[in-house]
């Protein structure tokens, strides 16, 4: 496993490379609006590297809304990219977080970090994820048109269970 990390201390921030086309993100800390930019430019190099990346929230202590945006735009970015966002979520903060912000059914959810390296294939429920995100962009498309504030807010999502 390679660990690296170009962030600032303060940040909370590491990447850990599993395998050649698997990445974990680990955030540990406040992840709020100074830190969604560093954010935002490590999940869209990650997701240029990776087939599978990984953000493990379990050490998150406040997700602000600039990082539930963040978290949100690099899942359509994996979306678009035929890529796989995959996040491990046992911190009862940043579960209220996405929860509160209607996020939680947008993403895909496991219990560990190896349990969503190790997950075979990316299922929705039985539903094939290219399947489910095309579902889940027309859902999208009529939220947006029916309310603009919850433009980039709403979803499905499942549990990886390991």
């Amino acid at each position: 496993m390679n660990t690296s990390s170009n962030a600032p201390a303060d940040i909370g921030l590491r990447v850990a490379e599993h395998r050649p086309e698997a990445r974990v993100v680990t955030l540990v800390g406040d992840i709020d609006t100074p830190t969604a930019v560093e954010l935002a430019n490590t999940f869209n190099k990650q997701l240029t590297v990776a087939r599978v990346v990984v953000v493990d929230l379990d050490g998150v202590s406040f997700l602000g809304s600039a990082a539930l945006s963040t978290l949100f735009e690099a899942n359509e970015l994996a979306t678009r990219q035929h890529r796989a966002l995959r996040l491990v979520c046992n911190s009862p903060i940043a579960n209220r977080a996405l929860a509160a912000a209607g996020l939680r059914e947008y993403f895909i959810f496991a219990d560990t970090v190896p349990s969503a390296l190790n997950y075979p294939a990316c299922r929705r429920a039985g539903v094939e994820v290219a399947v489910a995100r095309r579902r889940d962009r027309t859902r999208r498309s009529v939220l947006r048109k029916s309310n603009p504030a919850l433009s980039h807010y709403g979803g499905t999502g499942s549990t990886v269970r390991g």
